[in-house]
């Protein structure tokens, strides 16, 4: 079992582990099982990685499925890399990943914890993305079955507007219809891929970094409004302007269309300018009676109506009488800082992103909140005594750090501070659960309240009260 290459026959998946891999046991040694397989199904896995005490692999062929699947309802399924758990009724996925927080903060943390609140599920299991991003290809993914047709024949490349296929860069899987987000997103991917190839419009090459069209970012929000930016990698005007009134002649209902030229060898757009071609250049989301300006290159939660939930738990958490100064850490365009304003004496916001500090800004000025200020920069660098001086100390701290989790500079920075609570915000339940190991120095975990933004995934979101003992 320890060499490379072996496939295991006949294995009972038992379980799943962290990131979404399926778990069995073979004469005490633990296989991570890929694949798109669950527990109750028997499966043959060849390994990839094998070591003394355990191994990784992927499902090649599976003799019996477990009496808990159910049918897959995406026809891309199995390809695409975004649903991973469609197979997965979605009262046993809100079980796996309850389970996945117990163990991340019991075996990571290894600190005493409360009982942990039942998992806060989703009321929308499909169509429940705000915003999505397709990317055009010159090389679209083919199917075992689409290898096979051309027989000893040389096999074209074709042009693919769709998702990228996990672990392969240059390869676009051609999505017909996508159940993540509401229309008129199929509508408006499908009429871009349609006009492109009526009309012979250069899908890009990201192995030479040629062709014309990139990528279409397409946000469908709760206010009625849709925006879209179109990115492409050069200039030209005449062709550029008939793809984009084509697309809104079509797709009527598009409030917002921009493009973004991109020259450069990666597809971030961060560096860049969207530039707005109809419509006002933003959108609109309302989260409760706030409203929240979302530009082209805006962070905002991906799931509106979960978001909303995630905010009403974290607000909850930080237990607010009118009287504490909140201090928002990672607070993006100020989102969170300013959904919980009206129970807060005064809201301090505090972002590395110069340019998410200029939304937070204007999003509190646009809802009339008076008392949250904002501030670019290193929470490190920022919150010295001076600072503390003259904005108050912290009664309680919000943190939503990145996947990462915080710097464990942030972490000792914290721990300094000492301020009364802290509502941990997290995307990732095991670098959370590091974090809080650190924290544990001066403070006890007190509630628990996981989250679930994503259907059909293994990402979770988790909610932590911490209180300075």
């Amino acid at each position: 079992m320890r060499k490379k290459n072996v496939v295991l026959t006949n294995i009972p998946v038992s379980d799943y582990a962290a990131e979404g891999k399926a778990l069995a046991k073979v004469d005490g040694k633990v296989i991570f099982i890929e694949g798109g397989v669950m527990p109750g199904d028997v499966v043959d896995v060849r390994l990839s990685k094998s070591k003394k005490d355990w191994a990784e692999g992927k499902a090649v062929h599976i003799h019996s499925y477990s009496k808990d699947r159910v049918e897959p309802f995406c026809q891309h399924f199995g390809m695409c890399g975004g649903c991973k758990w469609q197979m997965v009724p979605y009262e046993l996925q809100l079980k796996y990943k309850q389970q996945q927080v117990v163990d991340h903060l019991s075996r990571i943390g290894k600190m005493p914890l409360p009982p942990i609140t039942p998992i806060l599920g989703s009321k929308n299991t499909v169509n429940y993305r705000n915003k999505l991003e397709f990317t055009f290809s010159n090389r679209a993914y083919l199917t075992n079955e689409e290898i096979a047709a051309a027989g000893d024949g040389v096999i074209e490349h074709k042009p693919a507007l769709g998702f990228h296929v996990p672990r392969l860069f240059d390869k676009v899987l051609n999505i017909d219809t996508c159940y993540l987000q509401a229309e008129p997103t199929n509508l408006i991917k499908n009429t871009l891929r349609e006009y492109a190839l009526a009309n012979n419009l250069a899908f890009y090459d990201i192995r030479n970094h040629e062709g014309w069209l990139r990528n279409v970012i397409i946000r469908v929000l709760t206010t009625g409004e849709v925006m879209v930016n179109v990115v492409i990698h050069h200039e030209a005007k005449k062709q550029r302007e008939a793809l984009l009134d084509h697309l809104l002649a079509k797709v009527p209902s598009i409030t917002t269309l921009l493009y973004t030229i991109n020259p450069k060898k990666n597809d971030s757009i961060f560096d860049l300018e969207p530039k707005a071609y109809f419509g006002k250049g933003y959108a609109e989301e309302k989260l409760e009676d706030y409203t929240f300006k979302i530009g082209p290159k805006s962070f905002f939660q991906t799931n509106t109506y979960q978001g909303e939930a995630l905010y009403q738990v974290t607000r909850e958490f930080a237990g607010l009488t009118g009287n504490e100064v909140v201090y928002d850490l990672y607070c993006g365009t100020g989102s969170i800082g300013i959904f919980v304003s009206k129970q807060a004496k005064k809201v301090i916001g505090i972002e590395l992103i110069k340019e998410a500090i200029d939304d937070a800004k204007e999003n509190a000025e646009r809802n009339n909140v008076t008392n949250a200020t904002f501030y670019a920069g290193d929470v490190i660098d920022i919150c010295d005594d001076a600072f503390f001086a003259a904005h108050g100390a912290p009664d309680v701290v919000i943190t939503d750090p990145p996947r990462a989790g915080m710097h464990e500079k942030l972490v000792n920075k914290l721990l300094e501070i000492g301020a009364p609570k802290i509502v941990y915000v997290s995307c990732n339940p095991a670098t959370q659960a590091r974090d809080l190991a650190l924290l544990h120095e001066k403070y006890t975990v007190e509630k628990i309240q996981p989250v679930d933004m994503f259907p059909h995934t293994h990402h979770i979101e988790n909610v932590v009260l911490l209180i300075k003992r």
